[in-house]
């Protein structure tokens, strides 16, 4: 599962087997791990409704059951919910299934999605 974050907006991208497990009731969790030895864990996992909290150094992203149910078993792309806070603002969540690059093609790509710019 990769991570991208922009101000306010969380963007999570996830390969096929990672998207087979969590549409199944799974969890998806991944790390950074700081050389100092601290970790940030993002985590990702369904629930009833829509919310994103980070306590003790781990973000969790809770999407709807029924719009993961969705989203797994189509050909839609991703996911994008807002999730309101408490000062008034909101953060963005967007969870995408992970496409191969076209161009690039240094890392394993085996396990994700054929792009669907190069058929």
């Amino acid at each position: 599962m990769k991570l991208r974050i922009y101000g306010n907006n969380i963007r999570l991208r996830l390969s096929q087997s990672e998207v087979e497990r969590f549409s199944k009731g799974g969890t998806c969790t991944n790390q950074l791990i700081f050389p100092n030895g601290n970790a940030l864990t993002y985590r990702l996992t369904e629930g009833t409704s829509n919310l994103v909290n980070y306590e003790h150094d781990v973000m969790t992203i809770v999407l709807c059951e029924e719009e993961v149910e969705v989203w797994a078993k189509s050909d839609q792309v991703g996911i994008k919910v807002e999730v309101p806070t408490d000062n008034g603002t909101s953060i963005g969540i967007l969870v995408e299934k992970d496409f191969q690059c076209i161009t690039n093609k240094s890392e394993d790509q085996s396990d994700l999605y054929p792009n669907p710019k190069d058929c």
